[in-house]
């Protein structure tokens, strides 16, 4: 049955968390481990040189996925850029460090059941994980495999936000991941020495030197084989070839929050409507698979500015491009050592929250991602937000049985009143900060999508609605819990099913406050030690 050798562990995603799962299980000598992708290497340089993310949210290093038509959204069809490399995401992403507030994982514990999920059970995995070039204990790591660290030499325009920020009435944080995301500063990142220190960086490349661990990109997955209720391999493609690969311990999934899902459900678990609409036999009815999909909501605006000096000039090829290329690789220094997504800040939306619920970032370029509109090149920035906890919940459906074919995305954006009214919100400070005499000394003027102007509550939800986009933050689809709805235990294990787990972002029952990257490690650092034993 069996045409290649058998492994210990089989993990089906090489992204974020496949990376720490592939470095942690394979420390081990006495195990083979083997690490199965369906994307690229992350062998382009662009990829690892911190400005390049601007060239990577579109073309061959993410799935070009697109969701359903968004009938919250005036039935627009979104791009939802995943990461398709080795990497996954924290290949291709902006290297924003937030891990969430303290009470997100605390709710995970006492509201969905995820026992041993809760903040003071998880922070050892933040620590673990952790090398901090300026903060250490009791908060952060130093030592770890992920490298996170300041802005090397931050623009005078994310300076300029920041102070704005406070005049806006923000206090100043220097630690969104501390006692309290309130406030506004410059975002930490997922840099060392200037460059990108991505999961693949930070964990995978150190191990790949073991002869026990084999990683294999070009393997898009078709399916989990099952023998009875077990988990015992793993079915890839490569072209028009079949691979199968036996996993005498474990499978474990971890192609991410729109992956993972596609992958259990070509495999006959899932929602037995959702299956037998796709044409696949049902082996595992389990109907939360593929449900429960919530993302941020992202808004952009974009400001003209009065001087050439954003960092959006060096977009094509000039005479200052050539230069600040030269001075990264001389001096890991200069434009192209940014991240460019650089000043940050969490805001009250609704005052009566126990914790932030607004996230803002601030970037000194305009246009940098695929779909968002720029201005002159050299004089543009721009500031998006969105609400951090949305109500609103989509899906992810196989739409056959054919592996290649991409699954039906529908996050379903703005179904949720209460999520329109705190984007506006959301819309309605990121103005009033950019009105602050710090940051309104360097506007020329406002540009709005669609050129509409906003006045009224109307003007806002034609606003919002029309131009609400992904924040790449895709979670929930395979949520743990202990509930009939959810997909795993909180040992992360497929409920009904031995020798199989699930370990990325599709397993959070809810979104984090924040960025989604670092809590990712953290899920796939406690589920090594879950794996092993060792907790």
């Amino acid at each position: 049955m069996f045409t290649d050798d058998e492994y210990d562990y089989v993990i089906a995603g090489g992204g974020t968390a496949g990376c720490v799962l592939a470095n942690r299980l394979s420390a081990d000598p006495a195990v083979r481990v083997l690490l199965l992708e369906a994307g690229r290497s992350d062998r382009n340089p662009l990829i690892h040189v911190p400005a390049g993310f601007a060239k990577l949210t579109a073309g061959p290093y993410e799935w070009g996925w697109r969701s359903q038509p968004q009938r919250h959204c005036n039935d627009r069809v979104i791009p939802l850029a995943q990461g398709k490399v080795i990497g996954g995401g924290g290949s291709i992403n902006a290297q924003v460090f937030t891990r969430g507030a303290h009470e997100d994982y605390d709710e995970w514990d006492k509201k969905y059941g995820c026992t041993g999920w809760s903040f003071n059970d998880i922070l050892r995995y933040f620590l673990r994980s952790e090398d901090n070039d300026r903060l250490s204990a009791p908060w952060h790591g130093n030592g770890g495999p992920l490298g996170v660290s300041d802005p090397v030499n931050p623009h005078p325009l994310s300076k300029a936000f920041v102070r704005a920020g406070q005049e806006f009435g923000l206090p100043y944080n220097g630690d969104f991941n501390g006692e309290s995301q309130y406030g506004v500063g410059l975002y930490q990142n997922t840099t060392r020495g200037s460059r990108r220190c991505s999961a693949a960086v930070g964990y995978l490349h150190p191990a790949k030197k073991r002869p026990n661990l084999t990683a294999k990109p070009g393997h898009l997955i078709a399916r989990v084989i099952l023998d009875g209720k077990r988990a015992v391999g793993i079915e890839t493609t490569t072209g028009k070839s079949r691979h199968r690969y036996r996993a005498r311990r474990e499978v474990i999934v971890s192609a991410g929050t729109i992956g993972s899902p596609k992958i259990l459900q070509l495999s006959g678990i899932g929602d037995p409507a959702d299956l037998r609409e796709a044409g696949v036999d049902v082996r595992h009815a389990l109907p939360g698979v593929g449900k429960n999909l919530h993302d941020h909501c992202d808004l952009d605006i974009i400001y003209e500015l009065n001087t050439y000096q954003s960092m959006d000039r060096f977009a094509r090829p000039r005479p200052a491009t050539v230069a600040a290329g030269i001075e990264y690789a001389a001096f890991r220094k200069g434009p192209l050592a940014s991240t460019v997504v650089e000043g940050g800040a969490f805001s009250y939306g609704n005052r009566e929250e126990a914790t932030p619920d607004l996230q803002f970032h601030f970037l000194p370029a305009a246009g940098v991602e695929a779909g968002i509109a720029g201005v002159r090149p050299g004089y543009g920035c721009t500031l998006n937000s969105y609400f951090v906890r949305p109500r609103s919940r989509g899906t992810v459906r196989i739409a056959s049985a054919d592996p290649a074919q991409p699954p039906l995305i529908d996050p379903n954006y703005l179904a949720d009143d209460y999520d329109l009214e705190m984007s506006m919100e959301g819309v309605r400070q990121s103005r009033e900060i950019m009105a602050q005499p710090s940051m309104a000394r360097h506007v020329k003027a406002e540009h709005l999508a669609g050129g509409q102007a906003l006045k009224s509550k109307d003007d806002h939800i034609r606003f919002v609605r029309g131009h609400g986009r992904t924040s790449y933050h895709h979670v929930g689809t395979c949520a743990m819990g202990d509930a009939d709805s959810s997909v795993v235990s909180p040992d992360l294990t497929v409920h009904g099913l031995d020798g199989l787990r699930v370990v990325d972002a599709s397993v959070m029952p809810r979104i984090v406050s924040s960025n989604t990257q670092a809590p990712t490690v953290m899920i796939a650092e406690k589920a090594s030690d879950l794996i092993l034993g060792n907790t």
